[in-house]
């Protein structure tokens, strides 16, 4: 949906951020590559910020460098004209920091200084009679970029408890944190009031420009509690699909439950035959047979697996009528908004049409 409603969402926007995990599932990954590059041409183009997100160097989360692949993505993210770069849980939960912040601080500034020659050699209008400028093999021999104070695109860090201690905030900074992203999912016991004064103060101190993107969680889809131990689904397998009834009506043998909230009660109402649901990113597979009333569906299994608790649900097929911020969403940015000074950014989560952003604007105004 907001592949389609692209341009209403781009007018009610500053910045863009392309998240590539719930897009990753429901267009599936092989056409993430291509919808990044239209996304990040198009909100350029009307003169957006944008940030490239998720599973950006997802490896670092163990592991002190990054792999071959992960930087070549954050290359190619550069190359299609991305202003930022972020880093989830590999910033806010992972054993290396900042680590990950410096690793992507210097693929980016590498990407950043061969940019011009890929644009020359790769002209975007072919011409039989104008041969582009080659490139040579032997180019990549050259010297790797180590200057960051050159780098132009900027490193979004997520923090959380691997990097939102006193201790650790200048650290961040330090390695080359532009923006720090401040995630609504995780908002609650007093963090968020602790760290946001320390990252202004540190970042007065220690002379650098730190903003910081607050990031409101949208609507949640997720499968209910189990009643007993996890539920193998088999292909084939023909299910109930409905909200719970009550605490009992548990995740069982041929039952599979949503609780009862406005927007999980929308998304089971606006599914109708052959509406594909898709569960845990993507894992399992069950498509909608039969209708049988608005909170209550028979669905097929299209692709099995071991269903858990509290599993995520996307609905790639249809726009889910119910509105882009919950109650927790609107009590987030209020808080967001009376942050002195005031943050840079606010996101809106899951943005399917331009009215989502008005929402937000509404709760600004």
């Amino acid at each position: 949906q907001a592949l389609t409603n692209i341009d209403g969402i781009i007018a009610k926007s500053q910045a863009l951020m392309v998240a590539r995990g719930d897009l990753g599932v429901e267009l599936e990954v092989e056409r993430v590559p291509y919808a990044q590059k239209l996304l990040i041409k198009q909100a350029k183009a009307a003169g957006l910020f944008v940030i490239t997100a998720t599973q950006m160097v997802e490896s670092m989360i163990l592991a002190p460098v990054p792999t071959r692949a992960e930087v070549s993505d954050l290359a190619n993210a550069v190359f299609d004209g991305t202003d930022a770069v972020m880093l989830s849980g590999e910033a806010a939960s992972g054993a290396y920091p900042v680590e990950a912040v410096m690793a992507e601080a210097s693929a980016v500034r590498e990407a950043e200084s061969v940019r011009h020659r890929l644009r020359r050699a790769c002209p975007p209008t072919e011409s039989a009679k104008v041969m582009p400028p080659r490139l040579h093999v032997n180019m990549g021999n050259k010297r790797q970029e180590t200057d960051d104070s050159l780098r132009k695109t900027k490193v979004v860090a997520s923090l959380g408890p691997a990097s939102w201690s006193e201790e650790m905030i200048p650290k961040m900074i330090e390695a080359g944190t532009n923006i720090f992203r401040l995630n609504c999912s995780h908002r609650r016991g007093g963090d968020f009031e602790r760290v946001y004064p320390l990252i202004r103060k540190y970042a007065a101190e220690m002379g650098k420009k730190v903003e910081v993107l607050g990031d409101l969680q949208g609507p949640k889809f997720r499968v209910g509690e189990l009643q007993n131990d996890p539920v193998k689904l088999n292909n084939g397998d023909v299910l109930e699909f409905g909200i719970s009834v009550d605490d009992s009506d548990t995740i069982r043998e041929g039952r599979i439950t949503m609780t009862p909230t406005i927007e999980q009660n929308a998304l089971v109402k606006g599914c109708t035959v052959g509406t594909t649901l898709l569960i845990e990113d993507g894992l399992m597979e069950v498509k909608v047979i039969e209708k049988l009333s608005d909170t209550e569906l028979k669905v097929e299994v299209v692709r099995g697996g071991w269903l858990k608790a509290r599993k995520g649900v996307n609905v790639p097929d249809i726009e889910i009528d119910c509105a882009a911020l919950t109650e927790k969403d609107i009590k987030d940015a209020e808080y967001l908004l009376q942050l002195d000074p005031p943050c840079e950014y606010i996101c809106v989560s899951f943005a399917q049409k331009g009215q989502d952003l008005q929402e937000l604007i509404d709760i600004m105004d």
